[in-house]
């Protein structure tokens, strides 16, 4: 069982935590509209331009939340030299984060989520279309070799890595191996990765949610035991200290070495709100949370909390570290 003052310790102690967020960054762009009419040109809703917010996506929003966490973090990544790019640069901005090992990759277009919302004046606003802008980071080139330079700058005394694999080739095992060869013991490499998770080794722990481990098992997953097992395998084939399965409204599945796995019920309520970003919430909760101390099942115990904080906002979030606080205070109440 989970000691509730033994989390606030480690909550309390987030602030002198130091950690590295390496992964694709991705702008999420929301567009906003009040509803016109019905196109006279196709059955479509014209909408009245009112804004444009934009905000960190992908391993830009683990980053988002690793900053509003409290933690000391240091973003490695890239851009393109584009208007995205640019805008994303700006987003971190705003957050105060130090954005100088971010580099920028000509010809690359930076990774870009636009999603259209629609809805009246005073109403919340529905999503009604997305489209995505994508590329891929060539294979080779200079860039490799900024990033595991950046790598090298910032490693020592980090508690925790956290890797974002979107699939954009920012994680390459080149970089990955550099970071090995620098950290200490007792720093923690943390993988989330879409669907790429089986071609890396030597993790400290891996957040797959169901689908992505349901991929790599080859067939479906259906209940605590068959989550377990497939957990373990994965767990056993990355040569990792433990796997965390996130599985929505069923919560998450802990599995570690020379431990029964651990079965963590969702937090708060199962009528969510938005899942937009949940994955980068818990991501950076668990990886700030190992850096200050916790065990793999407190940390986890903590990234299932904000997980149940973040999917109760609208669009791309975040969760403060007094938000965690206050959530894991309400525990001792039930």
């Amino acid at each position: 069982m989970i000691d509730n003052a033994r989390l606030l310790k480690i909550v309390d102690r987030l602030p002198q935590a130091k950690v590295i967020l390496y992964g694709d960054l991705v702008l999420d762009r929301f567009i906003l509209g009040t509803p016109k009419r019905i196109s006279r040109e196709a059955p479509v809703i014209i909408l009245r331009h009112e804004r444009q917010e934009d905000v960190p996506g992908g391993g830009a929003n683990a980053l988002a939340n690793l900053s509003s966490l409290g933690v000391s973090v240091f973003p490695i990544g890239a851009v393109g030299d584009d208007e995205p790019g640019r805008a994303l640069r700006a987003a971190l901005d705003k957050l105060d984060i130090d954005t100088s090992r971010i580099i920028t990759v000509p010809d690359f277009k930076t990774p870009t989520k636009v999603r259209i919302l629609g809805g009246g004046p005073t109403s919340l606003k529905h999503q009604v279309a997305r489209y995505d802008i994508e590329d891929h980071l060539p294979k080779t080139g200079s860039w490799v070799g900024r990033l595991a330079s950046h790598m090298a700058e910032c490693s020592g005394g980090t508690g925790a890595v956290a890797v974002s694999d979107y699939g954009y080739g920012s994680v390459t095992n080149e970089v990955l191996k550099t970071c090995r060869g620098l950290q200490s013991p007792d720093c923690w490499i943390c993988l989330d990765s879409r669907y790429r998770t089986g071609i890396f080794d030597n993790i400290g722990g891996a957040t797959p949610n169901l689908e992505e481990l349901e991929a790599w098992a080859g067939h479906r997953l259906v209940g605590h035991e068959q989550v377990a097992e497939a957990a373990e395998a994965l767990r056993q084939a990355l040569g990792a200290r433990f796997v965390l399965a996130t599985r929505g409204n069923q919560g998450m599945t802990l599995v570690e070495i020379d431990r029964e796995p651990l079965h963590i019920p969702v937090f708060g309520t199962d009528e969510v709100a938005d899942v937009t970003g949940a994955g980068d919430t818990v991501l950076a909760t668990l990886v700030a949370t190992l850096a200050a101390g916790a065990t793999p099942a407190e940390a986890a115990g903590l990234a299932n909390i904000a997980g149940g904080l973040v999917v109760m906002k609208l669009g791309t979030a975040t969760v403060s570290r007094q938000e965690l606080r206050r959530a894991v205070l309400s525990l001792e109440d039930r």
